[in-house]
């Protein structure tokens, strides 16, 4: 891709997004000397109204909320479209058939990123270990000399974080550290600018459990879509790229042997390999131990020592709504763990602790199974409280679990409610002193909040108010 490819050209950029992506890619545009920008989301300008704030001051920016228009997809140059719309979408058909180039804010970072770029995918834990990656690499420049690198900048799919505005900023002796979803590892592989599909230098995934099953269709999509990172490696002047793959996961074990090949470097890791890190990571769970070992792979591939990774990680501070503690009342304990949008994420939240839970669960159905979900509950919780469009699967999956489970297990006291707020009040009746609560919810936040951050923060205010 051309830095001049957005020169002179009328540019839309279709979905603002929830997370900023959008006003990334616009203001990049409105910078590159795009003739005329275009945004359009079907979200409302109230909804969207913190980024709508950001970009009127700009004079080449038209504001199109609430709708899209055929015509302004017809009559594009270039169209950059947000990870959340399908390949499919008419708008995105109506602008390649005008001739329109289809592109994405994580395509045109990948093409004129100077650096070289360490992604992390996977379908739990990718958020931790990303922010985990970037801060060993950049603790690691205060504890050691002549490292190849020197400076760290963390973005992708985790946050508000802006990335094509870092272009300028970065330089080839910098790193780039991504999160990157199945909707943008979808958008790499395409690669419908020049040059065929993208891949980065360094990348590592998780695990692999069923996700986004109602935009992907199958798990088998799903997991093509994650492979494909991997498959488009592919050795540089810098030198053979890295896969790291998780051996207590079945599918990504196998990838290990796959991909082992001339011009490639291919690592496995295990919960166990960062158990020497016990007595100075702040995480806790045997999920965070995976992701850190995933992260130390991933450092240590550019020279960071396990001195300077037991240095770096006592100041590593944990994510917002990632099993976050918000208070303690009459002896319980209350947790936010938001960003936990899939049953693989609440097993691990239900497996951290010890004592029994009450699992506040539920939200926006992307069709997956929720029978695990179901089976790790037994005997460790003391009730659930279910909202959303899930709700009922959830409810039934939870009653197979304890019916099928050996031993004298006791059913935990399920109740549906129609909200938040509701579920925190029942929480609150059903929970004793010791226990803990956790807003776990294993699902999307998309049928009552705009995001997962919004569910998050709502959470703690309630619970801050009982």
């Amino acid at each position: 891709m051309n830095s001049n490819l957005l020169t002179g050209k009328k540019v839309v950029v279709q979905g603002l997004g929830r997370f900023g992506g959008g006003l990334d890619a616009a203001v990049f545009a409105s910078s590159s000397g795009a003739s005329d920008v275009i945004v359009t989301d079907l979200a409302s300008a109230e909804v969207l109204a913190a980024y709508v704030s950001e970009l009127k001051p700009l004079e080449n920016i038209t504001l199109r909320l609430g709708e899209h228009k055929r015509d302004d997809f017809t009559s594009a140059d270039v169209v950059i479209v947000n990870p959340a719309v399908a390949p499919d979408n008419e708008y995105v058909r109506a602008a390649r058939d005008g001739g329109a180039v289809i592109t994405s804010q994580i395509e045109i970072f990948f093409k004129l990123c100077p650096c070289e770029i360490v992604a992390v995918t996977g379908s739990n834990g990718k958020s931790t270990t990303t922010s985990l990656t970037a801060h060993l690499l950049s603790g690691a420049l205060e504890y050691q000399n002549n490292l190849p690198y020197k400076n760290v900048i963390l973005g992708g799919n985790i946050g508000n974080r802006p990335l094509l505005s870092e272009l300028e900023n970065l330089t080839d002796k910098d790193i780039a550290v991504l999160e990157i979803s199945s909707f943008q590892a979808e958008q790499l592989a395409r690669g419908e600018t020049d040059g065929g599909p993208l891949a980065p230098q360094v990348c590592v995934i998780t695990n692999l459990s069923p996700n986004h099953l109602d935009r992907h269709g199958t798990f088998e999509n799903y997991c093509d879509a994650k492979e494909s990172l991997f498959a488009n490696q592919k050795p540089d002047a810098r030198g053979p790229v890295l896969s790291v793959f998780n051996l207590e996961d079945a599918l990504t074990a196998g990838w290990l042997e796959k991909y082992t090949r001339p011009g490639r470097i291919c690592k496995g890791f295990k919960a166990s390999q960062a158990y020497k890190y016990r007595d100075v990571t702040p995480l806790a769970g045997e999920m965070n131990l995976s992701n850190l070992a995933a992260a130390a792979c991933a450092a240590e591939h550019f020279g960071v020592t396990e001195d300077s990774i037991r240095k770096s990680l006592p100041s590593f501070k944990s994510l917002p709504h990632r099993l976050e503690f918000v208070r303690e009342l009459d002896g319980v304990r209350w947790y936010n763990d938001s960003i936990a949008t899939t049953p693989e994420s609440v097993i691990a939240a239900l497996t951290s602790f010890s004592e029994p839970m009450v699992l506040i669960a539920g939200g926006y159905d992307k069709n997956i199974p929720f029978d695990e979900l179901g089976i790790a509950a037994a005997g460790r919780l003391r009730g659930a409280v279910l909202i959303g469009k899930t709700r009922g699967k959830i409810k039934a999956a939870i009653e197979a679990g304890c019916r099928s489970a050996s031993g004298n297990i006791s059913e935990p006291v399920i109740k549906v409610v129609d909200s938040l707020e509701q579920a925190v009040l029942a929480a609150r009746e059903i929970a004793v002193s010791g226990d803990i609560v956790a807003m776990s919810p294993a699902c999307a936040s998309y049928d009552m909040f705009t995001n997962f951050q919004q569910r998050g923060e709502m959470f703690r205010t309630l619970v801050a108010g009982l």
